[in-house]
């Protein structure tokens, strides 16, 4: 008899338990909805932006490996039409300059402050990075300078990481500074020498 009320209190327990933790579910949801749906409507607004000429402001980009998904890409150089410029591919190491932020302006990380490769570079292989930045970097050329909207299918998904919440869409300012150890191949070589 002596273990009964001990058993009620703790099936009462439980059962608080289990009705607190339904309603920060509930909040949870809720919260994550809104910051989804957030996020798709300034990627709608994004998209639709356009230059005073009526043409859009950003150019949409479509990986190879996955024509479904996109990224937005806006330069802010003008763009040559040089055959010989460099462009890294998805299996290279590259030199950039970078800002994050979220849909919201909030900022998320920066190489300002890196310097083991120069002043505020940072050195990846592309295909090392979220499919987004390979894309966007991808269609680059060495000097380019471009503000990237990368929606969250091409980013970090419905996960989170750090300080960047599942559902966030990406913008990125960014510069491609140089392609590392890039090896011209024998047709663009001058084969002149300086000697």
């Amino acid at each position: 008899m002596k273990r009964l009320p001990i058993l009620i209190i703790a099936i009462i327990a439980a059962a608080s338990a289990f009705v607190a933790c339904k309603g920060d579910d509930d909040y949870d949801i809720s919260a994550i909805k809104n910051w989804r749906d957030n996020n798709n409507s300034w990627l709608a607004e994004k998209q639709s932006m356009k230059n005073a000429d009526g043409t859009p402001y950003y150019t949409m980009i479509v990986p190879q490996w996955d024509p479904s998904s996109y990224v937005l890409i806006h330069y802010f150089n003008e763009r040559t039409s040089d055959p010989n410029a460099l462009k890294p591919l998805y299996t290279s190491t590259v030199d950039v300059r970078y800002r994050l932020s979220l849909y919201n302006g909030v900022a998320c990380d920066s190489s300002s402050a890196m310097t083991q490769y120069g002043p505020g570079i940072y050195r990846a292989q592309l295909n090392s990075l979220i499919d987004g930045w390979a894309a966007a970097v991808c269609d680059m050329n060495v000097g380019d300078t471009a503000e990237v909207i990368i929606p969250y299918a091409l980013g970090y998904g419905t996960s989170s990481t750090g300080s960047i919440p599942a559902y966030s869409n990406l913008q990125f300012n960014l510069r491609l500074v140089d392609i590392y150890k890039y090896e011209a191949s024998p047709e663009t070589s001058s084969g002149s020498s300086d000697s």
